[in-house]
């Protein structure tokens, strides 16, 4: 059997991390871009923005399909041929031409109900070309850092996406400006770039003849699998509740208005970007499945005193350390969780809870905004306690291996 070598060292590659971080880093803005014009695109082609809504649930169903599909795919390619950038190289080539795509066909034709049609095929197949690369290229992850490291190398990850979404409350009239096919455009070559950088920067592999060794206990895959999927599921829909809870808790601690919310929660999601570094070397040391129980328990705990006693800035603190560990120690946790031969299908299973989480969201929370903070931190603890569960489920799979 034709295998590959393995390059995951004792420790981190930080240089091919960096280059990682920065694909992450385009991933995050492509979103951005994209969720900051939609409604303002499909309003300007003759749908309503509520379509936009609509959109958001397909694309993340068709997600829960295509991330651990195109995931497992990969893994099967870099067994049997040279690695997993031909699904990285053909996701962002298509990904960045259809991007630019978007706006152009908004702004170089004339509304007709062909256009619109063609408008909304682009849009999907965009979002299915976003999902050909991501797990592929998350999977990295675990060839750039030992299984110990993992948690300490995932920080500048959760650092760079942090950084970009920081910056959507207080940039959105600046992009806007920008116009829709300079900013698409800049987009789609930052992707480009990124994917590169990313090509160039990754160690080559040496295909190996290797026997194939017939495993002496079961893997218990399915569990594993269902145990990421609610992994998934559950991070996603506790982590967008938190920061809508801490956004609606501040806003009443301080009695601030909308304007000045929108610089408060950029300092509050930098603070959680950067708090990501200490978290993954603490989970380095510590243990990060260790870490993401006991930042699932605790950060409950710190909501529930934040909604009795109010936003105090230590328990503010508190909670973005805590959300920190669980947050950063997520990919680590599942590429920790199967061999390096399954780590694409892993990490889509991971992105494919995302997207349920992503999908019934707005069906659940269709007006999120006036939603009381007391339900909604409730629903928040009990998804973050889920995670915490899963995360104990796979210790006691790994023991019985």
């Amino acid at each position: 059997m034709v295998n590959i070598t393995k390059t995951n060292p004792k420790g981190v590659m930080w240089l091919q991390v960096c280059g990682l971080a920065g694909m992450q880093a385009a991933i995050t803005l492509f979103w951005l871009i994209y969720n900051l014009y939609i409604p303002q695109l499909l309003v300007q082609i003759g749908f309503s923005r509520d379509l936009a809504i609509g959109l958001l649930i397909v694309e993340n169903v068709l997600a829960i399909i295509i991330e651990p599909l195109v995931g497992g795919l990969s893994d099967d390619r870099k067994r049997w041929i040279t690695g997993r950038f031909p699904f990285i190289s053909l996701g962002a080539i298509a990904s960045s031409a259809l991007f630019i795509l978007i706006p152009a066909i908004v702004t170089f034709s004339q509304p007709s109900e062909v256009i619109r049609w063609i408008f909304l095929f682009v849009v999907v197949t965009w979002s299915l070309a976003m999902g050909i690369f991501r797990s592929p290229a998350i999977a990295l992850l675990g060839k750039y850092a030992g299984s110990a490291d993992l948690p300490l190398a995932a920080s500048l990850l959760t650092l760079t996406g942090g950084i970009i979404n920081a910056f959507r409350p207080v940039s959105n009239n600046f992009i806007l400006s920008l116009g829709a096919v300079f900013t698409f455009a800049f987009g789609s070559f930052v992707m480009l770039g990124a994917a590169f950088v990313l090509r160039f920067l990754d160690p080559p592999e040496k295909p190996i003849i290797e026997i194939p060794k017939i495993p002496t206990t079961p893997e218990h895959l399915p569990k594993k699998l269902f145990l990421l999927l609610g992994t998934g599921f559950s991070v996603a829909w506790g982590s967008r509740l938190f920061m809508d809870i801490l956004s609606k808790l501040l806003k009443i601690e301080l009695n601030a208005d909308i304007g000045e919310m929108g610089g408060m929660m950029f300092i509050l999601s930098l603070a959680v970007a950067f708090a990501a570094l200490p978290a993954g070397a603490l989970a380095t040391k510590i243990g990060n499945r260790q870490a993401m129980v006991w930042g699932s328990c605790a950060i409950a705990i710190w909501m529930l005193l934040m909604l009795f006693f109010g936003a105090k800035l230590i328990l503010i603190i508190l909670s973005i350390c805590t959300f920190s560990f669980i947050l950063n120690g997520a990919i680590p946790f599942a590429l920790s969780l199967v061999s390096n031969q399954r780590a694409g299908l892993a990490i889509g299973m991971y992105f494919a809870g995302s997207a349920l989480a992503g999908a019934l969201f707005p069906v659940f929370f269709p007006q999120l905004a006036t939603l009381s903070p007391l339900p909604e931190t409730f629903i928040s603890a009990l998804a973050f306690s889920i995670t915490g569960i899963c995360v104990t489920a796979s210790s006691t799979i790994n023991q019985a291996e």
